[in-house]
């Protein structure tokens, strides 16, 4: 358990040392934009991240308990939003190996949880292209055309997150691993219901980008509309681009383009990096509430096909 321990705290101070690095090495652009904003616009925008981060914990756990291990809300809170601190360190894989650890104690097999991790991106990037499709063509144009290519992924994603499509590749994935067979399938409710809440947290996200934009001079519909595709592309291409720790740079880039059309380039690059900064310090206050929230409850028992209020 010592060992166990040790690395659990070692994982977080490696992530939290990359995750400050991402902030500080921009500080004096983050400060800049930061001084152009009022505390209201900035509360407003921090609240709107705790939602979104929220909706994004429960499609996750709508996920997993869809395939079986069903997890009270603090619970998964805590495995989702501290293990998510690992998607700062380079690489892509540590958040889904710190939540199948963090899961175990908590009754989740490991398969399970590596099943749900590999399945809530391509949720979030076919909701999110879904999301840049409906709003961006129309209101940024050329600003955004270089990265029309993304929507080729959306039909691919779409059919692929079909029930019968992801059941095979898991069945046959684990079969090459040798390992034994998913005890639950994933359900079309499973999926819809996931998806649901990837919307909702498009949604906030949008609000969040959307008020910082505000306070640097983009108001009005367009603005807010323009603003929940900005951030849904941003997201996308940064997921995409799996060697830059959470997307660090590469989602700047297509955000600023995105916004071209209501905010100067100074203001855009402003409103980039001070949403980098909230995203960042709301999954610091998320992993931190969850961790709180969940230390005095016990793991559930190793029957994790029991329901769960």
């Amino acid at each position: 358990m010592k060992v166990r321990s040790l690395v659990r705290v070692g994982f977080l101070l490696v992530a939290l040392g990359f995750g400050s690095w991402a902030v500080t090495s921009q500080w004096d652009q983050v400060a800049a934009g930061l001084a152009r904003l009022s505390w209201g616009v900035l509360a407003g925008s921090f609240v709107a991240v705790l939602a979104a981060l929220f909706a994004g914990m429960l499609m996750w756990r709508a996920l997993l308990a869809d395939l079986g291990s069903p997890l009270r809300i603090t619970d998964a809170a805590k495995i989702l939003f501290v293990g998510q601190l690992g998607k700062y360190i380079p690489g892509s894989l540590w958040p889904m190996l710190a939540q199948m650890e963090m899961g175990r104690d908590h009754g989740v097999p490991r398969e399970r949880s590596a099943a749900a991790f590999f399945l809530t991106y391509p949720i979030y990037l076919a909701s999110g292209l879904f999301v840049a499709a409906a709003t961006l063509p129309a209101f940024a144009g050329e600003s955004v055309a270089e990265y029309a290519w993304l929507l080729l992924l959306l039909p691919l994603l779409i059919a692929g997150l079909h029930p019968a499509v992801v059941n095979g590749a898991l069945g046959l994935g684990l079969r090459l691993l040798r390992r034994p067979p998913m005890e639950r399938p994933l359900s079309r409710r499973g999926v819809l219901t996931s998806a649901g809440w990837a919307f909702a947290g498009w949604a906030a996200y949008g609000v969040h980008l959307a008020l910082i934009g505000s306070g640097l001079g983009a108001t009005g519909p367009r603005a807010a509309i323009l603003s929940l595709g900005a951030f849904a592309l941003a997201w996308s291409l940064g997921f995409l681009f799996v060697i830059a720790p959470a997307g660090a740079g590469v989602r700047e880039i297509a955000m600023i383009a995105a916004l071209a059309p209501v905010l100067d380039r100074g203001s855009a690059i402003a409103a980039a990096l001070v949403s980098r900064v909230i995203i960042s310090l709301g999954d610091l206050v998320c992993a931190a509430t969850a961790g709180w929230a969940a230390r005095n409850r016990r793991p559930i028992s190793a029957n994790a096909d029991k329901s769960v209020e």
